[in-house]
C-alpha cells in the first residue's frame, strides 16, 4: 500500500475516534444534569410527603382547640341547666347541650380520621425517605462512573492527538494538504472506502478503470462525485481494517 495513503487511513480512524470520544465528552453535562433532575424529584417527593404529614399535624391541632372550645361550652350548658328556672329556657338549653354535644362528637371523629392519615402519611413519608436515600446513593456512583469515563476518554483524545502529530510528521505535504482539504469541505470524513465499485459515503459507482486503480492502493485517488480519498480493503481483511475511515 501507498505509505501516504496507509497513513491518512490511519489519520481518518484517529480522527473518527476523537470526534466520538468528544460527543460523548460534550454530553456529559447534559447527563449530570439529568441526574441531578432524578435527585430533585426523590427530593420533591420525599418534601411533598412531609408537608402532607406537617399539615395533618396542624390541622389536628386546630381541632384539638377545638374540641378543647366545644367540651368548655358543653360544660358550660350543663352547669348552666341546673340554674334554669323555665321550661322554655330548660327546652332550650338542652337545644345547646345537644349541639354541644354533637360537636364534640363531630371533632373527636374528624381528630382520629386524622390520626390514622397520619399513621398512612407517616409510613409514606418513611417510604420516600428510603427511596431518596438509595436514589442519591446511586446517582452519586452513576456520577463517579461518569467521571470515569470522561476522564479515560479524555486521555484516549490525549493519546490521538499525539499519534496523530506523529502521522503527520510522516506525512508528505501535498497528502496532508489533500486530506485536510477534503475534510474541511466533508465534515471531517477525508477517506472512503471502494466497496462493490462503489463509494462507500456517497455511494456513487465508480467507473470500472477508475474501480480498479483504487483496488491497487498505490497512490491517492479521489471519488470523482464526493472527492474524498479512496481505498480498497481485501474483504475479510479485517473489522478495524474495514472500519477505517467509513
Amino acid at each position: 500500500m501507498n505509505p501516504d495513503l496507509d497513513r491518512l487511513i490511519q489519520l481518518q480512524r484517529l480522527d473518527d475516534a476523537t470526534v466520538a470520544a468528544r460527543g460523548k465528552i460534550d454530553a456529559f453535562p447534559a447527563e449530570i444534569e439529568a441526574l441531578d433532575a432524578r435527585l430533585a424529584a426523590g427530593q420533591g417527593a420525599r418534601d411533598a410527603a412531609q408537608a402532607a404529614l406537617d399539615e395533618n399535624q396542624r390541622r389536628r391541632r386546630e381541632l384539638e382547640r377545638d374540641l378543647g372550645t366545644a367540651q368548655t361550652r358543653l360544660s358550660k350548658y350543663r352547669d348552666q341547666l341546673m340554674a334554669v328556672k323555665t321550661n322554655k329556657e330548660y327546652q332550650a338549653m338542652l337545644h345547646e347541650i345537644a349541639t354541644a354535644e354533637s360537636d364534640v362528637r363531630s371533632t373527636e371523629d374528624r381528630i382520629l380520621d386524622g390520626m390514622e392519615a397520619a399513621e398512612g402519611m407517616a409510613a409514606g413519608l418513611k417510604q420516600a425517605e428510603q427511596a431518596l436515600k438509595a436514589e442519591r446513593a446511586a446517582i452519586e456512583e452513576e456520577k463517579k462512573q461518569l467521571e470515569a469515563t470522561k476522564a479515560a476518554l479524555e486521555r484516549q483524545t490525549e493519546d490521538a492527538d499525539s499519534a496523530r502529530a506523529a502521522i503527520m510528521r510522516d506525512l508528505g505535504g501535498d497528502a496532508l494538504a489533500l486530506f485536510e482539504h477534503v475534510a474541511r469541505a466533508r465534515k471531517g470524513v477525508a477517506m472512503a472506502r471502494a466497496v462493490d465499485g462503489h463509494c462507500a459515503e456517497c455511494h456513487v459507482r465508480l467507473r470500472p478503470q477508475h474501480y480498479n486503480e483504487v483496488r491497487r492502493n498505490d497512490s491517492l485517488i479521489q471519488c470523482e462525485s464526493c472527492m474524498r480519498i479512496l481505498y480498497y480493503v481485501e474483504p475479510g481483511a479485517g473489522a478495524a481494517s474495514a472500519q477505517a475511515g467509513a
